[in-house]
């Protein structure tokens, strides 16, 4: 059995920057075939500029996942531009800085939940109908190591990314007689939205971070975060299904 997705037809999600665009790039260099979205039309066009200079085919779209029309026209794209639709990969999801809980509003959880829990949700019901009439599909959603440790400051992201880990499970259980796995990934990258090399400040927070981890180091996008996520959307996961996978080094051991 060839247990790689070359010619597959791959959603990902928020790729323009930090672990989507890893996946994208580890994705296509091994000869999938990607729809890529992200919200800033200027990142989004450097990242398919790259996906270029790769050779990755591609499709690359401006979309705010939170929207739900939005993400059931992105599927239709995706499967009329490649002819067929294998995987997703609902990566993106908005980020509030740092917050008390009690100082949290209804703006912070709106954001957090309409991007987090419900645009996973509709980016799932979005890909079904192909993947149901195909008898096969992959979806690999995002979750978060803080939703379990219920990391202080991330209240409203925490329970966002513990909300999709239960829609990862019922999707997994609902879904799974028509050849369709769903399986939660929580990534460790932590500086890849803004290394912190430049700031003191957070270079002393991220020495400390990693100074009790096993490996000791953050997780490459590309080189470690990526190749779970391609083993997840292969055939060679296919009697995997409703699981979270800890890609973070050993880090929760920390806990």
């Amino acid at each position: 059995m060839e247990y790689g997705i070359r010619d597959h037809a791959v959603i990902v999600t928020g790729a323009t920057r930090g672990i989507g665009r890893g996946i994208a790039r580890h994705l296509g260099a091994r000869g999938a075939r990607l729809t890529i979205t992200g919200r800033n039309p200027k990142r989004l066009a450097e990242t398919s500029a790259e996906l270029d200079g790769l050779g990755v085919e591609h499709l690359a779209v401006e979309c705010d996942v939170a929207d739900r029309d939005a993400a059931f026209a992105l599927a239709a794209r995706t499967h009329e531009r490649f002819g067929r639709l294998d995987g997703l990969v609902a990566n993106a999801q908005t980020f509030r800085p740092v917050t008390a809980l009690e100082d949290v509003t209804s703006s912070d959880m709106d954001l957090l939940l309409d991007t987090g829990p419900k645009g996973t949700l509709w980016a799932m019901q979005a890909v079904f109908p192909y993947f149901r009439d195909a008898g096969r599909g992959r979806i690999v959603t995002m979750g978060s190591a803080v939703g379990m440790t219920g990391g202080a400051g991330y209240g409203p992201y925490s329970a966002s990314k513990e909300a999709v880990r239960s829609l990862t499970r019922t999707a997994a259980r609902e879904w799974a007689r028509h050849g369709i796995t769903v399986n939660c990934v929580c990534p460790a990258s932590a500086a890849h939205r803004r290394p912190p090399a430049d700031d003191p400040d957070r270079r002393a927070v991220f020495d400390a971070m990693y100074a009790q981890h096993p490996m000791g180091r953050d997780g490459d996008p590309d080189a470690d975060i990526a190749p779970p996520v391609l083993f997840l959307l292969s055939d060679a996961s296919r009697y995997i299904t409703g699981e979270t996978f800890m890609v973070d080094g050993g880090g929760q051991m920390r806990t």
